[in-house]
């Protein structure tokens, strides 16, 4: 008697390990696309799910993009159900368009599928998603690109609240060998691999192969290692900021923070703090140059004016201190 293929083995133990502190009777849901990641994560968790006793079911999102989203979202719940889920949803969704499409698109995604889970309440509900290896590197080189901090070049976390991301020690290659052995036809969206598309897109389609073809097939995993010790480090560096606005909380007058304390504090950490400051007030999400840019307020003052922040927000100074606000209305 044989034992499952080494990819379907490989995904069962990583949903296995991901879900190894959860309860009996936990609700854990798939966040599925139809594709072959999300596709291969629905069955290892419908075979975890009964085998560890879990309550195991997939949201699909239909993002409306394209003419045939309807029938892709049809398509996927159908290959779901074939690979042991049978508690499905699909959500429709309404992208906008603030902060690029992708971003758009992600912020719909995560609100339809937050919405869901709520609704149908349960035990601690969790949500997997199919994030692979090959997605932590392509995220930790665009990242590299934009010229981002340790957050973003931490990558994507294995777990956040609870979003639990199983596959992150896997390849895509893993996820496709699993559908193919278990029977599965998953949706390969012409989108992700066009170099004239989206910016992740054209990462895939050209960039990827041609760091592998030039440094080898280890530069996927030694991507995605460096994102393991950024995030430790990340993480780290959070709490020290988040303990350091603690320890001034009594500097504070309403929401303004005295520059000199803030200046006194080590750049690693005042920078976070500042991009927390900013963000715990509704301002956001920040960008390094948004961050840069009112440390220079901080500690570097030369009379400049405001600084502009996503949400109708402006950082200034005034007499000594540092102001997140609403901009006033001019009279």
């Amino acid at each position: 008697m044989t034992g499952p293929h080494p990819s379907v083995a490989a995904l069962r133990t990583a949903v296995r390990a991901a879900l190894d502190e959860s309860e009996i009777g936990t609700r854990v849901w798939v966040a599925c696309s139809g594709g072959p990641d999300s596709l291969a994560l629905a069955a290892a968790t419908a075979f975890v799910g009964r085998k560890e006793g879990y309550l195991t079911g997939a949201i699909i999102v239909d993002h409306g993009l394209q003419s045939d989203s309807a029938a892709v979202a049809d398509r996927a719940a159908a290959e779901v159900r074939r690979a042991g889920l049978h508690h499905v949803f699909i959500e429709k969704v309404k992208v906008g368009r603030e902060g690029g499409l992708e971003s758009a698109a992600r912020n719909a995604r995560y609100a339809a599928l937050n919405n869901r889970m709520d609704a149908e309440g349960g035990l601690s509900p969790v949500l997997l998603t199919g994030h692979t290896m090959d997605d932590q590197a392509e995220t930790v080189l665009l990242a590299l690109a934009r010229g981002s901090g340790a957050r973003a070049l931490s990558g994507i976390p294995a777990r956040r609240g609870r979003i639990i991301r199983p596959l992150l020690s896997l390849r895509r290659k893993d996820t496709i060998a699993a559908c193919q052995a278990l029977g599965l036809d998953p949706w390969h969206d012409p989108s992700n691999y066009v170099s004239d598309g989206p910016k992740r897109s054209a990462l895939r389609a050209k960039v990827m192969p041609a760091l592998v073809d030039v440094l080898g097939p280890g530069v996927v995993s030694g991507l995605a290692r460096s994102a393991a010790l950024l995030q430790a480090d990340a993480d780290e560096l959070d709490r020290q900021a988040r303990s350091a606005m603690g320890a001034s909380a009594s500097e504070v007058r309403g929401d303004e923070w005295r520059c000199d304390m803030l200046a006194a504090l080590p750049d690693a950490i005042r920078s976070r703090m500042i991009k927390m400051l900013a963000e715990n007030l509704g301002a956001g999400p920040l960008t390094a140059a948004h961050v840069v840019a009112i440390d220079q307020l901080v500690t570097g003052f030369r009379g400049q004016g405001g600084v502009a922040l996503p949400g109708g927000y402006e950082a200034r100074r005034e007499y000594g201190r540092l102001v997140i606000a609403r901009p006033s209305p001019r009279t």
